[in-house]
């Protein structure tokens, strides 16, 4: 058994929530850096050009590259050989959290109740889907996620008779129902199988693979590039100003479903792609 203090824990997600703040992923500028080399409205090239020197300004200052700094939401999963000392898991997220996001200057989103709109002024709770898995390491992977693009999701629960059209006609009528509302060029995450609430955790999954990676099976691998063909000639291009640069990719996750069942789920994310991760 392996043992892994809270202090540690508390200390790498509050880095982490800076740092996913701070530096956008080298997978995302090179997919900014391509799609400027496509776009061929000269409205949309600016807007590229613009949030490419955004990111880099980011770094540079350590500063936050969008003022939505999200919802901290985070993927943990947990070695069944790993031990945690000195307090709870879930509260030392929480702690490195509202450190983090202290320490960081990051804007703080969210309300401890949905009706009465009172703000906890921490940023916290956080969102923290555990996972147990083999070994003995805890990974950590922080996804700050803005309320534009998260107020462009969706989740459907469509007959299994639809198949596969049916799947790629709702992720493509999201996305242009959206327009400019999540702040294109967009990541989509779509999630495909489990149950109602299953499939939007797929789809969230989805957004932490790395832009220009590919589902495992070629069926949705295929099926990953048509839907990013089809929604970049929707034309609402960066920003929603007109172009062919709407999503800088499409990243499908797949789970097993019911008989009688076809949930599928869409989870937008602007350009600010953020999310990090470390290992204990």
């Amino acid at each position: 058994m392996r043992e892994i203090s809270t202090d540690k824990i508390i200390k790498t997600v509050a880095e982490l929530c800076m740092s996913a703040n701070f530096e956008l992923g080298d997978d995302v500028k090179a997919a900014l850096k391509a799609a400027y080399e496509k776009e061929t409205s000269p409205v949309g090239r600016g807007i590229l050009e613009q949030i490419t020197e955004n990111a880099e300004i980011a770094r540079a200052e350590s500063v936050p590259m969008c003022q939505d700094t999200g919802y901290a939401v985070l993927f943990v999963e947990i070695g069944q050989d790993v031990k945690i000392t000195g307090g709870n898991l879930r509260e030392a997220i929480n702690e490195g959290v509202r450190r983090g996001y202290k320490d960081g200057y990051l804007r703080k989103s969210i309300l401890g109740d949905p009706l009465k709109r009172v703000n906890t002024k921490d940023n916290t709770p956080a969102l923290i889907h555990f996972d147990i898995v083999d070994g003995d390491k805890l990974k950590i992977i922080i996804a700050p996620k803005g309320g534009g693009a998260e107020n462009m999701s969706e989740v459907r629960m469509l007959k299994p008779s639809d198949g596969a059209e049916g799947v790629k006609n709702f992720v493509v009528e999201r996305v242009r129902k959206s327009g400019g509302n999540p702040c294109p060029p967009v990541v989509v995450g779509v999630g495909i199988g489990g149950t109602f609430e299953g499939s939007a955790i797929l789809a969230k999954k989805a957004l932490l693979r790395q832009l220009g990676s590919h589902h495992p099976d070629p069926f949705y691998a295929a099926m990953e590039d048509e839907l990013l063909e089809r929604i970049n000639k929707i034309g609402s291009g960066p920003q929603g100003l007109g172009g062919n640069t709407t999503a800088l990719g499409v990243l499908i996750e797949t789970g097993p479903c019911h008989i009688a069942s076809l949930p599928a789920a869409v989870n937008m994310q602007c350009h600010a792609a953020r999310h990090k991760s470390a290992v204990l």
